[in-house]
């Protein structure tokens, strides 16, 4: 199975990545494995789609830093292919990491996906669907009882006034963008609202959310894999992240900590009710952020968490996952006209 990674750019990839954790599970098992970065892609004059791409050269690494080590090196081998000849194109680039610096690349792996699925290429998660996801209006298209009250809009007025009704506290955050940038805690004193509406406002809408007190502990990372949670020998993949010095970001990016996270029916309960929706997209891989009884967040560009999921239940979710990427392939090659790209996504 031939199988490409996408990315935001080799340069900024850790060893603690969920791509490279996928990648060396997907070596590992006997797969050839490529990187792209969104600047790699080209659309050719034949009508062809082509990458210049970083080869994992090596049938096994000792660990993901030996991986990507090779990778980030300068004489990394790389190769012009054409992405016809990929069985599987992973999307994981995440857009809104390239917001403020590169705002060319936000959809490059939506468009680029959405060729490649034209061309035969398993791309996941689904392309189309991805681009109606492109920000946090995604979010809404889920059940209500299992989401905070939210405003989505630019008028300061409206915003102060969802705010003022929420005197336990409110959370604003831009409708585009991850990684804990730019998301504030409303509560008691409204001095700086205007400041904080106004840095919000300058690049994107404002999502104002019921502050959820379970919040202050910080949330819970569950991965779904076609619609369910994701498990291997009886272990579900999770873990919880908790706020460090009493920031409300419990994102691991600013600085939250990774504890083991323990699941109760609850939980099991929520997946439920998200799961149909991302079938009918096409979401294989999604990462669910839970606070208490609700859903704060629902990733489907390049969720990550692998890593420290599998460190704390000692079983790799990596190899289950690539393993359904195999079952997905045999059946696109039994049945080659088909299943949609977004239907076999899930299967």
């Amino acid at each position: 199975m031939n199988i490409g990674f996408f990315i935001n750019d080799i340069r900024s990839e850790r060893a603690e990545y969920a791509s490279t954790c996928l990648a060396a599970a997907a070596v590992r098992r006997g797969h050839r494995a490529w990187y792209i970065g969104v600047e790699d892609m080209a659309y050719d004059p034949n009508e062809s789609v082509s990458a210049r791409a970083r080869v994992l050269s090596k049938k096994k690494y000792k660990n993901n830093k030996h991986l990507l080590d090779q990778l980030q090196r300068e004489d990394c081998p790389v190769e012009r292919i054409d992405i016809a000849s990929l069985d599987v194109l992973l999307l994981r680039n995440n857009p809104a990491e390239d917001v403020v610096e590169r705002p060319w690349a936000q959809s490059a792996g939506v468009i680029f996906g959405q060729f490649a699925a034209r061309q035969g290429v398993l791309v996941l998660n689904d392309p189309g669907s991805l681009a109606n996801a492109l920000n946090k209006l995604y979010f809404q298209f889920f059940p209500e009882e299992i989401r905070p009250r939210s405003l989505i809009t630019r008028d300061r007025a409206e915003i102060r006034g969802f705010v003022e009704a929420h005197p336990e506290g409110a959370v604003l955050k831009p409708l585009q963008g991850s990684g804990g940038q730019n998301v504030f805690l409303v509560k008691d004193d409204l001095s700086n609202l205007n400041q904080i509406i106004d840095a919000i406002l300058r690049d994107s809408y404002v999502v104002a959310q019921e502050y959820l007190p379970a919040a202050s502990e910080g949330d819970l990372r569950l991965m779904l894999m076609n619609g369910r949670p994701l498990t291997s020998a009886g272990k579900i993949a999770a873990f919880r992240r908790v706020n460090v010095g009493g920031d409300l970001r419990s994102n691991i990016h600013a600085g939250g900590e990774a504890q083991p996270a323990e699941i109760d029916d609850a939980i099991l309960a929520m997946a439920e009710i998200v799961g149909p929706k991302l079938i009918q997209d096409g979401m294989f891989l999604v990462g669910l952020d839970i606070a208490g009884d609700k859903l704060m967040e629902v990733n489907v560009f390049s969720p990550g968490g692998l890593y420290s999921m599998e460190r704390f239940e000692g079983v790799s979710f990596s190899d289950v996952v690539i393993e359904s990427l195999e079952t997905k392939v045999a059946i696109r090659r039994r049945y080659p006209r088909d299943f949609s790209n977004v239907q076999l996504a899930t299967m």
